[in-house]
Protein backbone atom coordinates (compact mmCIF):
# COMPACT_ATOMS: atom_id res chain seq x y z
CA UNK A 1 0.00 0.00 0.00
CA UNK A 2 1.42 3.37 -1.03
CA UNK A 3 1.69 6.10 1.58
CA UNK A 4 0.25 9.57 1.05
CA UNK A 5 -0.49 12.67 3.09
CA UNK A 6 -4.06 11.38 3.45
CA UNK A 7 -2.74 8.90 6.02
CA UNK A 8 -2.08 11.85 8.35
CA UNK A 9 -5.70 13.03 8.15
CA UNK A 10 -9.04 11.62 9.31
CA UNK A 11 -10.92 9.43 6.86
CA UNK A 12 -12.30 11.55 4.01
CA UNK A 13 -16.09 11.85 4.12
CA UNK A 14 -18.60 12.24 1.30
CA UNK A 15 -22.02 13.82 1.53
CA UNK A 16 -24.41 11.27 0.03
CA UNK A 17 -28.06 10.90 -0.89
CA UNK A 18 -29.63 7.45 -0.75
CA UNK A 19 -32.51 7.20 -3.24
CA UNK A 20 -34.83 4.21 -3.60
CA UNK A 21 -38.27 3.31 -4.85
CA UNK A 22 -40.68 3.44 -1.92
CA UNK A 23 -41.48 -0.24 -2.44
CA UNK A 24 -37.77 -1.12 -2.03
CA UNK A 25 -37.04 1.25 0.86
CA UNK A 26 -36.97 -1.46 3.50
CA UNK A 27 -34.50 -3.58 1.52
CA UNK A 28 -32.40 -0.45 1.00
CA UNK A 29 -32.41 0.45 4.69
CA UNK A 30 -31.53 -3.10 5.69
CA UNK A 31 -28.45 -3.02 3.47
CA UNK A 32 -27.44 0.40 4.77
CA UNK A 33 -27.82 -0.77 8.38
CA UNK A 34 -25.88 -3.95 7.76
CA UNK A 35 -23.02 -2.10 6.04
CA UNK A 36 -22.57 0.18 9.06
CA UNK A 37 -20.84 2.89 7.06
CA UNK A 38 -23.44 5.68 6.77
CA UNK A 39 -24.30 8.32 9.33
CA UNK A 40 -27.83 9.29 8.40
CA UNK A 41 -29.17 12.76 9.09
CA UNK A 42 -31.70 13.10 11.88
CA UNK A 43 -35.25 12.31 10.79
CA UNK A 44 -36.86 15.27 9.08
CA UNK A 45 -40.43 16.00 8.19
CA UNK A 46 -40.97 13.23 5.73
CA UNK A 47 -44.27 11.35 5.58
CA UNK A 48 -44.83 8.92 8.43
CA UNK A 49 -44.60 5.22 7.86
CA UNK A 50 -47.78 3.21 8.38
CA UNK A 51 -48.72 3.26 12.04
CA UNK A 52 -48.59 -0.51 12.35
CA UNK A 53 -44.90 -0.48 11.40
CA UNK A 54 -43.87 0.79 14.83
CA UNK A 55 -46.88 0.20 17.10
CA UNK A 56 -45.87 -1.56 20.31
CA UNK A 57 -42.17 -1.81 19.45
CA UNK A 58 -39.58 -1.43 22.23
CA UNK A 59 -37.10 1.44 22.39
CA UNK A 60 -34.82 1.57 19.35
CA UNK A 61 -31.86 2.16 21.71
CA UNK A 62 -31.89 -1.35 23.13
CA UNK A 63 -28.60 -3.26 22.99
CA UNK A 64 -28.10 -6.15 20.61
CA UNK A 65 -30.55 -4.92 17.99
CA UNK A 66 -30.73 -6.95 14.77
CA UNK A 67 -32.70 -6.82 11.54
CA UNK A 68 -34.48 -9.58 9.71
CA UNK A 69 -33.48 -9.78 6.00
CA UNK A 70 -37.18 -9.67 5.03
CA UNK A 71 -40.10 -7.93 6.69
CA UNK A 72 -41.08 -10.05 9.72
CA UNK A 73 -44.42 -10.62 11.41
CA UNK A 74 -44.24 -8.23 14.37
CA UNK A 75 -46.92 -10.10 16.35
CA UNK A 76 -44.94 -13.32 15.96
CA UNK A 77 -41.78 -11.56 17.13
CA UNK A 78 -43.59 -10.32 20.23
CA UNK A 79 -44.89 -13.79 21.02
CA UNK A 80 -41.38 -15.22 20.61
CA UNK A 81 -39.93 -12.35 22.73
CA UNK A 82 -37.40 -11.51 20.03
CA UNK A 83 -36.33 -8.23 21.63
CA UNK A 84 -33.32 -7.95 19.33
CA UNK A 85 -35.41 -8.05 16.15
CA UNK A 86 -38.08 -5.79 17.62
CA UNK A 87 -35.43 -3.21 18.55
CA UNK A 88 -34.03 -3.40 15.02
CA UNK A 89 -37.46 -2.87 13.51
CA UNK A 90 -37.96 0.14 15.80
CA UNK A 91 -34.79 1.72 14.48
CA UNK A 92 -35.77 0.95 10.90
CA UNK A 93 -39.24 2.45 11.43
CA UNK A 94 -37.75 5.65 12.84
CA UNK A 95 -35.43 6.01 9.83
CA UNK A 96 -38.29 5.20 7.46
CA UNK A 97 -40.39 8.01 8.95
CA UNK A 98 -37.54 10.46 8.35
CA UNK A 99 -37.25 9.69 4.66
CA UNK A 100 -38.30 12.39 2.17
CA UNK A 101 -40.87 11.05 -0.28
CA UNK A 102 -41.77 12.40 -3.71
CA UNK A 103 -44.28 10.21 -5.46
CA UNK A 104 -42.93 6.68 -5.61
CA UNK A 105 -39.40 7.66 -4.60
CA UNK A 106 -37.92 8.02 -1.11
CA UNK A 107 -34.59 9.59 -0.20
CA UNK A 108 -32.29 10.01 2.78
CA UNK A 109 -29.09 11.99 3.21
CA UNK A 110 -26.01 11.47 5.35
CA UNK A 111 -22.24 11.03 5.45
CA UNK A 112 -20.20 8.07 4.25
CA UNK A 113 -16.44 7.41 4.17
CA UNK A 114 -15.16 7.97 0.64
CA UNK A 115 -13.56 4.51 0.52
CA UNK A 116 -16.91 2.84 1.28
CA UNK A 117 -18.93 4.69 -1.36
CA UNK A 118 -18.28 2.28 -4.30
CA UNK A 119 -18.98 -0.84 -2.23
CA UNK A 120 -22.20 0.53 -0.77
CA UNK A 121 -23.37 1.83 -4.15
CA UNK A 122 -23.00 -1.68 -5.61
CA UNK A 123 -25.00 -3.21 -2.73
CA UNK A 124 -27.82 -0.72 -3.14
CA UNK A 125 -27.95 -1.10 -6.92
CA UNK A 126 -28.84 -4.77 -6.41
CA UNK A 127 -32.22 -3.72 -4.93
CA UNK A 128 -32.88 -0.88 -7.38
CA UNK A 129 -31.60 1.92 -5.14
CA UNK A 130 -28.87 4.46 -5.83
CA UNK A 131 -26.20 6.28 -3.87
CA UNK A 132 -25.53 9.82 -5.13
CA UNK A 133 -22.50 11.85 -4.02
CA UNK A 134 -23.50 15.42 -3.21
CA UNK A 135 -21.45 18.59 -2.77
CA UNK A 136 -20.54 19.18 0.86
CA UNK A 137 -22.82 21.88 2.32
CA UNK A 138 -21.10 25.13 3.18
CA UNK A 139 -20.50 25.87 6.85
CA UNK A 140 -21.10 22.28 7.93
CA UNK A 141 -18.13 20.27 9.20
CA UNK A 142 -18.23 16.56 8.30
CA UNK A 143 -18.04 14.02 11.13
CA UNK A 144 -14.62 12.68 12.08
CA UNK A 145 -13.49 9.07 11.75
CA UNK A 146 -9.86 8.43 12.65
CA UNK A 147 -8.04 5.94 10.47
CA UNK A 148 -6.82 4.06 13.51
CA UNK A 149 -10.45 3.42 14.51
CA UNK A 150 -10.77 0.94 11.66
CA UNK A 151 -7.59 -1.11 11.99
CA UNK A 152 -4.78 -2.38 14.20
CA UNK A 153 -4.29 1.02 15.78
CA UNK A 154 -7.72 0.96 17.38
CA UNK A 155 -6.29 1.43 20.87
CA UNK A 156 -4.01 4.26 19.67
CA UNK A 157 -7.04 6.06 18.23
CA UNK A 158 -8.78 5.49 21.55
CA UNK A 159 -6.02 7.47 23.25
CA UNK A 160 -6.90 10.49 21.10
CA UNK A 161 -10.69 10.15 21.35
CA UNK A 162 -10.42 9.95 25.14
CA UNK A 163 -9.10 13.51 25.01
CA UNK A 164 -11.75 14.67 22.54
CA UNK A 165 -12.95 14.40 18.96
CA UNK A 166 -10.41 15.54 16.39
CA UNK A 167 -11.83 18.29 14.13
CA UNK A 168 -12.34 17.00 10.60
CA UNK A 169 -9.78 19.42 9.15
CA UNK A 170 -7.04 18.60 11.67
CA UNK A 171 -4.30 16.01 11.42
CA UNK A 172 -4.91 12.53 12.82
CA UNK A 173 -2.29 12.01 15.56
CA UNK A 174 -3.29 8.44 16.47
CA UNK A 175 -0.04 6.70 15.56
CA UNK A 176 2.37 9.42 16.78
CA UNK A 177 0.53 9.82 20.06
CA UNK A 178 0.52 6.07 20.62
CA UNK A 179 4.26 5.81 19.97
CA UNK A 180 5.02 8.77 22.25
CA UNK A 181 2.85 7.29 25.01
CA UNK A 182 4.61 3.92 25.04
CA UNK A 183 8.05 5.57 24.89
CA UNK A 184 7.28 7.75 27.91
CA UNK A 185 5.79 4.76 29.71
CA UNK A 186 8.95 2.74 29.06
CA UNK A 187 11.23 5.51 30.34
CA UNK A 188 9.33 5.63 33.64
CA UNK A 189 8.86 1.86 33.94
CA UNK A 190 12.24 0.82 32.56
CA UNK A 191 12.87 -2.79 33.54
CA UNK A 192 13.44 -5.60 31.05
CA UNK A 193 11.76 -8.13 33.33
CA UNK A 194 8.67 -5.99 33.77
CA UNK A 195 8.59 -5.39 30.01
CA UNK A 196 8.62 -9.13 29.31
CA UNK A 197 5.62 -9.54 31.61
CA UNK A 198 3.74 -6.91 29.61
CA UNK A 199 4.64 -8.65 26.34
CA UNK A 200 3.42 -11.98 27.74
CA UNK A 201 0.17 -10.35 28.80
CA UNK A 202 -0.28 -8.86 25.31
CA UNK A 203 0.32 -12.32 23.78
CA UNK A 204 -2.18 -13.89 26.17
CA UNK A 205 -4.83 -11.31 25.27
CA UNK A 206 -4.24 -11.97 21.59
CA UNK A 207 -4.94 -15.65 22.19
CA UNK A 208 -8.03 -14.84 24.26
CA UNK A 209 -6.48 -15.86 27.57
CA UNK A 210 -7.63 -15.61 30.26
CA UNK A 211 -11.26 -15.58 29.08
CA UNK A 212 -12.44 -13.03 31.65
CA UNK A 213 -10.03 -10.47 30.14
CA UNK A 214 -11.27 -10.97 26.58
CA UNK A 215 -13.02 -7.58 26.58
CA UNK A 216 -9.63 -5.89 26.99
CA UNK A 217 -8.16 -7.37 23.80
CA UNK A 218 -8.27 -4.02 22.03
CA UNK A 219 -5.54 -2.66 24.34
CA UNK A 220 -3.00 -5.31 23.33
CA UNK A 221 -1.19 -2.94 20.90
CA UNK A 222 -0.63 -0.65 23.88
CA UNK A 223 0.61 -3.53 26.00
CA UNK A 224 2.91 -4.79 23.26
CA UNK A 225 4.29 -1.32 22.58
CA UNK A 226 4.68 -0.48 26.26
CA UNK A 227 6.33 -3.84 26.89
CA UNK A 228 8.81 -3.31 24.07
CA UNK A 229 9.67 0.22 25.25
CA UNK A 230 10.03 -1.03 28.84
CA UNK A 231 12.39 -3.82 27.77
CA UNK A 232 14.55 -1.40 25.78
CA UNK A 233 14.67 1.10 28.65
CA UNK A 234 15.50 -1.72 31.06
CA UNK A 235 18.39 -2.80 28.85
CA UNK A 236 19.64 0.79 28.78
CA UNK A 237 19.39 1.01 32.58
CA UNK A 238 20.72 -2.51 33.25
CA UNK A 239 17.50 -3.45 35.09
CA UNK A 240 15.98 -6.95 35.03
CA UNK A 241 13.52 -7.22 37.92
CA UNK A 242 15.75 -4.68 39.59
CA UNK A 243 19.55 -4.38 39.74
CA UNK A 244 20.01 -8.17 39.68
CA UNK A 245 23.21 -8.01 37.64
CA UNK A 246 21.72 -10.10 34.83
CA UNK A 247 22.00 -7.17 32.41
CA UNK A 248 24.92 -4.75 32.13
CA UNK A 249 24.25 -1.01 32.17
CA UNK A 250 24.37 0.14 28.54
CA UNK A 251 23.53 3.81 29.02
CA UNK A 252 23.18 4.86 32.65
CA UNK A 253 22.16 3.64 36.07
CA UNK A 254 19.33 5.96 37.20
CA UNK A 255 20.53 5.96 40.81
CA UNK A 256 24.14 6.71 39.84
CA UNK A 257 23.38 9.36 37.18
CA UNK A 258 20.12 11.11 38.08
CA UNK A 259 21.28 14.41 36.55
CA UNK A 260 21.87 12.85 33.14
CA UNK A 261 18.48 11.16 33.23
CA UNK A 262 16.82 14.43 34.26
CA UNK A 263 18.54 16.38 31.48
CA UNK A 264 17.66 13.75 28.88
CA UNK A 265 14.01 13.75 30.00
CA UNK A 266 13.67 17.52 29.71
CA UNK A 267 15.44 17.54 26.34
CA UNK A 268 13.12 14.78 25.11
CA UNK A 269 10.13 16.77 26.32
CA UNK A 270 11.45 19.86 24.51
CA UNK A 271 11.56 17.95 21.23
CA UNK A 272 8.01 16.67 21.75
CA UNK A 273 6.74 20.18 22.52
CA UNK A 274 8.40 21.54 19.39
CA UNK A 275 6.70 18.84 17.31
CA UNK A 276 3.38 19.66 19.00
CA UNK A 277 3.79 23.29 17.94
CA UNK A 278 4.47 22.15 14.36
CA UNK A 279 1.32 20.02 14.37
CA UNK A 280 -0.60 22.90 15.94
CA UNK A 281 0.61 25.26 13.21
CA UNK A 282 -0.60 22.84 10.52
CA UNK A 283 -3.98 22.52 12.22
CA UNK A 284 -4.42 26.28 12.64
CA UNK A 285 -3.65 26.71 8.91
CA UNK A 286 -6.21 24.08 7.93
CA UNK A 287 -8.80 25.55 10.33
CA UNK A 288 -8.41 29.26 9.61
CA UNK A 289 -5.82 29.89 6.92
CA UNK A 290 -2.28 31.31 7.03
CA UNK A 291 -3.09 34.28 9.29
CA UNK A 292 -4.47 31.97 11.96
CA UNK A 293 -1.40 29.75 11.68
CA UNK A 294 1.03 32.67 12.03
CA UNK A 295 -0.53 34.51 14.99
CA UNK A 296 -1.96 31.67 17.10
CA UNK A 297 -0.14 30.90 20.39
CA UNK A 298 -0.35 27.23 19.47
CA UNK A 299 0.91 27.99 15.96
CA UNK A 300 3.89 29.74 14.44
CA UNK A 301 3.99 32.54 17.05
CA UNK A 302 4.02 30.06 19.92
CA UNK A 303 6.66 27.97 18.17
CA UNK A 304 8.96 30.98 17.76
CA UNK A 305 8.54 31.92 21.43
CA UNK A 306 9.23 28.35 22.48
CA UNK A 307 12.25 28.05 20.16
CA UNK A 308 13.73 31.24 21.65
CA UNK A 309 13.31 29.91 25.19
CA UNK A 310 14.80 26.56 24.20
CA UNK A 311 17.83 28.27 22.65
CA UNK A 312 18.35 30.39 25.76
CA UNK A 313 18.08 27.31 27.98
CA UNK A 314 20.46 25.31 25.78
CA UNK A 315 22.91 28.21 25.65
CA UNK A 316 22.91 28.51 29.43
CA UNK A 317 23.30 24.75 29.99
CA UNK A 318 25.97 24.25 27.32
CA UNK A 319 27.64 27.62 27.92
CA UNK A 320 27.20 28.55 24.25
CA UNK A 321 26.85 32.30 23.68
CA UNK A 322 25.65 31.82 20.10
CA UNK A 323 22.55 30.01 21.35
CA UNK A 324 21.86 32.77 23.85
CA UNK A 325 22.10 35.44 21.16
CA UNK A 326 19.84 33.50 18.77
CA UNK A 327 17.25 33.04 21.51
CA UNK A 328 17.36 36.72 22.42
CA UNK A 329 16.80 37.67 18.76
CA UNK A 330 13.87 35.27 18.25
CA UNK A 331 12.03 36.11 21.47
CA UNK A 332 10.80 39.60 20.45
CA UNK A 333 9.63 38.28 17.09
CA UNK A 334 7.59 35.50 18.66
CA UNK A 335 6.11 37.80 21.30
CA UNK A 336 5.26 40.37 18.62
CA UNK A 337 3.42 37.80 16.50
CA UNK A 338 1.53 36.34 19.46
CA UNK A 339 0.77 39.80 20.82
CA UNK A 340 -0.68 40.93 17.51
CA UNK A 341 -2.97 37.92 17.48
CA UNK A 342 -4.09 38.50 21.06
CA UNK A 343 -4.63 42.23 20.53
CA UNK A 344 -6.76 41.63 17.44
CA UNK A 345 -9.14 39.55 19.54
CA UNK A 346 -9.64 42.32 22.14
CA UNK A 347 -11.72 45.51 21.97
CA UNK A 348 -8.46 47.49 21.97
CA UNK A 349 -7.45 50.37 24.17
CA UNK A 350 -5.78 50.09 27.56
CA UNK A 351 -7.87 47.09 28.54
CA UNK A 352 -6.88 45.27 25.36
CA UNK A 353 -3.21 46.02 25.94
CA UNK A 354 -3.44 44.80 29.53
CA UNK A 355 -5.16 41.58 28.47
CA UNK A 356 -2.56 41.05 25.75
CA UNK A 357 0.27 41.51 28.25
CA UNK A 358 -1.24 38.99 30.66
CA UNK A 359 -1.73 36.43 27.90
CA UNK A 360 1.83 36.89 26.63
CA UNK A 361 3.11 36.33 30.16
CA UNK A 362 1.01 33.16 30.30
CA UNK A 363 2.48 31.93 27.00
CA UNK A 364 6.05 32.33 28.29
CA UNK A 365 5.37 30.80 31.71
CA UNK A 366 3.40 27.91 30.25
CA UNK A 367 6.15 27.09 27.76
CA UNK A 368 8.70 26.92 30.56
CA UNK A 369 6.58 24.96 33.05
CA UNK A 370 5.43 22.48 30.41
CA UNK A 371 9.04 21.75 29.50
CA UNK A 372 10.05 21.23 33.11
CA UNK A 373 7.00 18.99 33.53
CA UNK A 374 8.77 16.32 31.49
CA UNK A 375 11.20 15.96 34.40
CA UNK A 376 8.60 13.56 35.80
CA UNK A 377 9.89 10.99 33.27
CA UNK A 378 13.18 10.99 35.18
CA UNK A 379 11.49 11.28 38.58
CA UNK A 380 9.35 8.18 38.16
CA UNK A 381 12.23 6.32 36.49
CA UNK A 382 14.27 7.06 39.60
CA UNK A 383 11.39 5.96 41.81
CA UNK A 384 11.25 2.62 40.06
CA UNK A 385 15.01 2.16 40.31
CA UNK A 386 15.02 3.02 44.02
CA UNK A 387 12.11 0.71 44.81
CA UNK A 388 13.60 -2.16 42.79
CA UNK A 389 16.96 -1.61 44.51
CA UNK A 390 15.28 -1.78 47.92
CA UNK A 391 13.45 -5.01 47.04
CA UNK A 392 16.63 -6.60 45.71
CA UNK A 393 18.67 -5.56 48.73
CA UNK A 394 16.08 -7.07 51.07
CA UNK A 395 15.94 -10.26 49.00
CA UNK A 396 19.71 -10.79 48.89
CA UNK A 397 20.05 -9.89 52.58
CA UNK A 398 17.61 -12.63 53.55
CA UNK A 399 19.03 -15.16 51.09
CA UNK A 400 22.49 -15.01 52.68
CA UNK A 401 21.21 -16.13 56.08
CA UNK A 402 20.47 -19.78 55.33
CA UNK A 403 17.87 -22.16 53.81
CA UNK A 404 14.82 -20.96 55.78
CA UNK A 405 15.47 -17.26 55.17
CA UNK A 406 16.08 -18.17 51.49
CA UNK A 407 12.44 -19.30 51.18
CA UNK A 408 11.36 -16.06 52.85
CA UNK A 409 13.54 -14.16 50.38
CA UNK A 410 11.74 -15.81 47.44
CA UNK A 411 8.37 -14.88 48.94
CA UNK A 412 9.54 -11.32 49.60
CA UNK A 413 10.87 -10.89 46.08
CA UNK A 414 7.72 -12.33 44.46
CA UNK A 415 5.18 -10.42 46.51
CA UNK A 416 7.09 -7.12 46.56
CA UNK A 417 7.82 -7.28 42.83
CA UNK A 418 4.18 -8.02 42.01
CA UNK A 419 3.02 -5.08 44.15
CA UNK A 420 5.65 -2.75 42.66
CA UNK A 421 4.76 -3.89 39.13
CA UNK A 422 1.06 -3.13 39.59
CA UNK A 423 1.60 0.21 41.35
CA UNK A 424 4.29 1.49 38.99
CA UNK A 425 2.43 0.40 35.86
CA UNK A 426 -0.60 2.39 37.01
CA UNK A 427 1.48 5.46 37.87
CA UNK A 428 3.50 5.36 34.65
CA UNK A 429 0.34 5.02 32.57
CA UNK A 430 -1.39 7.92 34.31
CA UNK A 431 1.67 10.19 34.08
CA UNK A 432 2.26 9.43 30.39
CA UNK A 433 -1.41 10.15 29.72
CA UNK A 434 -1.18 13.42 31.64
CA UNK A 435 1.86 14.58 29.67
CA UNK A 436 0.15 13.82 26.37
CA UNK A 437 -3.13 15.51 27.28
CA UNK A 438 -1.92 18.67 29.02
CA UNK A 439 1.47 19.34 27.47
CA UNK A 440 1.02 18.06 23.91
CA UNK A 441 -2.64 17.76 22.87
CA UNK A 442 -3.45 21.18 24.32
CA UNK A 443 -1.21 22.64 21.59
CA UNK A 444 -2.26 20.34 18.78
CA UNK A 445 -6.01 20.93 19.25
CA UNK A 446 -7.99 24.07 19.98
CA UNK A 447 -11.49 22.93 19.03
CA UNK A 448 -13.63 19.81 19.12
CA UNK A 449 -14.99 17.96 16.13
CA UNK A 450 -18.03 15.72 15.82
CA UNK A 451 -17.55 11.95 15.92
CA UNK A 452 -18.74 9.80 13.02
CA UNK A 453 -21.65 7.70 14.29
CA UNK A 454 -22.85 5.37 11.52
CA UNK A 455 -26.14 3.55 11.73
CA UNK A 456 -25.27 -0.10 12.16
CA UNK A 457 -27.70 -2.93 12.85
CA UNK A 458 -26.40 -6.36 11.76
CA UNK A 459 -28.60 -8.92 10.05
CA UNK A 460 -29.97 -11.80 12.04
CA UNK A 461 -29.40 -15.40 10.98
CA UNK A 462 -31.95 -16.12 8.19
CA UNK A 463 -32.77 -19.52 9.69
CA UNK A 464 -33.74 -17.87 12.98
CA UNK A 465 -36.02 -15.26 11.42
CA UNK A 466 -38.02 -17.49 9.09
Amino acid sequence: MTWSVEHLLPVRMRRVALVAPSAALRDTLVRIADSGCVELDRPGSGESAPAEASRGLPSDRGPGARLAPTAPDLDALRQERREDLLAGEAQLAAIDRGAVRRGEVAALTGWCPATDVPRLAARLAAVGAALVVLPAPGGVEPPTLLRGSRGAADSFAGLVTTYGTVPYRDVDPSWPSGVVFVVMFGVMFGDAGYGLLLLLLALALRRGLPPFLARYRRIRPFLAGAGTATVLAGIAYGEFFGPTGILPVLWLDPLDSPERLLTASIAFGGVLLALAYVAGTVNRWREGGPARAVYAPSGCAGFVVYASLALVGAGWYLDQRAYLVAGAVLAPLGLLLAGAGFLAATPGGAAGLAETGVRLFEVVVRAGTNTVSFARLAAFGLTHAALAHLIWQGTTGLARQGPAPLAAAVVLFTVATAAAFALEALIAGVQALRLEFYELFSRVFEAQGRPFRPWHVPLADPEVTT
